[in-house]
């Protein structure tokens, strides 16, 4: 009952004051450098004492809201910094590489990502009439934003429930539903509304993006992949590239490096065996790409990755 009690306090002091709230309660639920599952499914908290060297992943549909420290993410060219006033918001899944940049033991990286239900937030706007855009949209499917006191009182009720277990199955659902209409109705609203829209070109692109993400190892026909999303291959080019910031083929190379990369470092695969796995059919090749993405050839980057794990350098 204590984070209620909290949550009464901070509204006389404003953001600030409920920004130090948020964080005491991450700070109490999370120990240091992992990502941490909690009993509510969608919601993960993180802590990291020290600034994180890059690291790459595929990022679906999520907020992610810090709570001290700061972050970075990089799609393709460009670079999404956010900390304690920014939250950061994907609407599609993209290959990113992210960086803690602000940690330190006295004041440790402290935040939380939510995952994104879709299919909660369309019914949303269909049960409500909340309106929905009337012209196709270029803007990326990652944003930053600022963010508000009550987007911040919203997630504490959501990490207030995993002190009541009990609660999380009838509760969980209409917080989460609450944090969907924040952002419906603010500055990030437009964008999901448009992947969202059944139809639309940023909803047909997020079709695109998923079959990538679960065919990226078969050969890239681009001609299909735009008839899938029933444009043109000039257009579904130009809208692929404004949502992801890559062209389809840098988007299937992302994913393949990151996926030969994880099988390198947890299945322990050699670099050759890995390049076929996710669908190369030359290792040279492999090896070039793999270097220009994570700037070092694959047997020398898992090399430095195991020694900055053990702390020798």
């Amino acid at each position: 009952m204590q984070g209620r009690d909290d949550m009464g306090l901070f509204k006389f002091g404003g953001i600030k004051s409920a920004q130090e709230v948020l964080r005491k309660k991450i700070a109490r639920l999370t120990v240091e450098g992992c990502l941490q599952t909690t009993a509510i499914p969608e919601l993960s908290l993180y802590r990291r004492e020290a600034p994180s060297e890059p690291a790459s992943y595929f990022h679906g549909p999520s907020i992610c809201l810090i709570a001290q420290g700061a972050k970075q993410v990089i799609l393709g060219d460009e670079v999404y910094g956010y900390d304690a006033n920014h939250f950061l918001i994907t609407s599609v899944g993209m290959p990113v590489i992210a960086q803690v940049i602000e940690a330190s033991k006295g004041c440790p990286y402290l935040g939380l990502t939510l995952r994104l239900d879709f299919k909660v937030m369309a019914q949303m706007i269909m049960d409500n009439n909340l309106p929905l855009p009337k012209a196709p949209s270029s803007g990326r499917g990652i944003a930053v934003s600022e963010v508000s006191t009550t987007l911040i009182e919203a997630f504490m009720r959501l990490i207030d429930l995993l002190d009541e277990p009990a609660d999380i199955s009838i509760l969980s659902p209409l917080v989460q539903r609450e944090i969907y209409y924040r952002l419906l109705v603010g500055d990030q609203g437009l964008r999901l509304r448009q992947i969202l829209e059944t139809g639309s070109q940023s909803h047909q692109i997020a079709r695109a993006v998923e079959w990538l993400k679960e065919n990226f190892t078969r050969p890239l026909r681009i001609d299909d992949l735009a008839s899938y999303t029933s444009m043109s291959t000039s257009s579904f080019h130009h809208h692929f590239r404004a949502l992801t910031a890559m062209s389809p083929l840098q988007f299937q190379k992302c994913l393949r490096l990151q996926e030969a990369r994880r099988l390198m470092l947890t299945d322990h695969l050699d670099a050759a065996t890995a390049s076929f796995h996710v669908g190369y059919e030359s290792p040279s090749q492999f090896s070039r790409e793999y270097r220009r993405l994570f700037g070092a050839p694959p047997m020398r980057d898992l090399r430095n990755f195991h020694q900055i794990a053990t702390g020798r350098i």
